[in-house]
């Protein structure tokens, strides 16, 4: 049994802890720097001025516009703006589309290994009278980009595609799917149809993998602070042309961008209202350090990400073999191909993942089930169940997930503790 200062934690999937360089940025402004960014006076001006300059430093890793980064509580939260939110302003200003035969509802698509905070929001839209079309995955956690093309519809508005599963770490073509998109929009386009607008969950993905929004083809991207060694309760959604939409000419009023001030989206309508903050899409007195911390978090992601990649990757391949080496009948759930460095899925038959887990943590050893936001729900999987396993199997895997600071050593132990847990002897050295 380890000591308290011994455990070895592998569930960096769920959350990371805050990276001693972000930590230090954010100090200032708990105490020193504590005005309110609405304010006029010059507390309130050195506020906004950090908002400013974290929105800046984001907006130029993604390479994109200033305006076109939205702050918000939590990843969960920008998810939400970017379904409802979006879906409900165009259903307000229909006007302004072209689309042929849409009658009163639209057509969305999304998957069904899609995060709980899309998919609630879809069933929201669901009883709104809204299509949904949730594409399947393979057996191995992938989307089809053909069978997507094939789902298209008239009146489909909004494509919603996960790029990194938060599970079982797959990646799913997002780049293939903005390129397919942009072809479709083109034809939509000469045909009188609007626009079909694409909408990426990155959460998992931005620690690992190319997300700049120009080169994914997403109009909308999410992203979150907790999970790229930045703190809890703040997460960021790129929204393209944010400043351009907010500048339309809509019955005769010129609305006007103001971040201090509340404004009016035909790109989004704000699903948290009050003081206007975030260019009127997300009221609410602004986070300052929390905002200042999600910016230094993107900005050491950027840095040395290929190195982290390999490391990550290695120390996740070490982990699997110590695993199989003595566990035979162990299965990897979703492909090792395309997937997160870091991810590791696996199926114990014969041994629920409760007692693992349970049993791991008290040899000093923090895995989880999968999803931290459903982990005490008794229910299986959504995204095993949709790999086509069956209750039984989802409730018999575990996912293991990699930090920057994991080591071999803790691989190791870790792999011989999870071995011992589940009563199979280490093989003879």
């Amino acid at each position: 049994m380890f000591n308290k200062n011994n455990k070895i934690y592998l569930d960096y999937a769920a959350t990371t802890p805050v990276d001693k360089e972000v930590l230090k940025e954010m100090l200032p402004y708990f105490s020193d720097k504590f005005g309110n960014a609405s304010s006029v006076h010059s507390f309130g001006q050195e506020a906004i001025a950090a908002i400013d300059q974290a929105r800046e430093k984001i907006a130029k890793l993604l390479n994109c516009d200033f305006s076109e980064i939205i702050f918000t509580g939590s990843a969960t939260e920008a998810n939400n703006l970017a379904i409802k939110g979006f879906v409900v302003a165009k259903d307000s200003y229909r006007n302004l589309l072209r689309l042929i035969g849409t009658g009163k509802k639209f057509h969305i698509i999304s998957t069904n290994i899609e995060h709980e905070s899309v998919l609630e929001p879809l069933k929201e839209l669901e009883k709104l009278g809204h299509k949904i079309t949730y594409l399947k995955v393979s057996k191995d956690g992938f989307v089809s980009v053909s069978d997507l093309e094939k789902n298209i519809k008239n009146n489909t508005l909004l494509v919603s595609v996960i790029y990194a599963n938060n599970e079982i770490g797959t990646i799913q073509p997002v780049k293939e799917i903005g390129r397919l998109l942009e072809k479709i929009n083109q034809k939509r386009q000469e045909n009188g149809l609007g626009k079909v607008y694409f909408h990426t969950d990155a959460v998992q993905a931005l620690q690992f993998l190319e997300c700049r929004p120009d080169w994914l083809k997403a109009d909308m991207m999410t992203f979150s602070g907790h999970k790229i060694y930045g703190p809890k309760g703040i997460g960021g959604l790129y929204v393209r042309n944010v400043q351009n939409v907010l500048n339309v000419v809509m019955k005769g009023k010129k609305i006007r961008i103001d971040n201090r001030t509340s404004t009016t989206s035909t790109s989004l309508q704000p699903i948290i209202t009050g003081g206007g903050q975030e260019f009127g899409l997300r009221s609410g007195t602004e986070n300052i350090a929390n905002i200042v911390g999600l910016a230094k978090a993107v900005e050491l992601t950027f840095k040395n990400r290929e190195v982290r990649f390999k490391k990550a990757f290695n120390l996740r391949n070490k982990m699997l073999n110590n695993i199989i080496k003595y566990n035979g009948s162990v299965k990897v759930n979703g492909s090792l191909e395309n997937r997160l460095p870091n991810n590791l899925n696996l199926r114990f038959p014969g041994v629920s993942n409760e007692t693992l887990i349970v049993g791991l943590d008290q040899a000093g050893v923090a895995i989880s089930a999968g999803s931290a936001c459903s982990s005490r729900a008794t229910i299986a999987s959504h995204v095993l169940i949709a790999l086509g396993l069956s209750q039984k199997e989802a409730k018999e895997s575990i996912r293991i997930t990699i930090g920057k600071d994991t080591t071999k050593e803790e691989i190791k132990k870790a792999a011989k503790i999870i071995n011992k847990t589940i009563k199979i002897p280490n093989p003879k050295s």
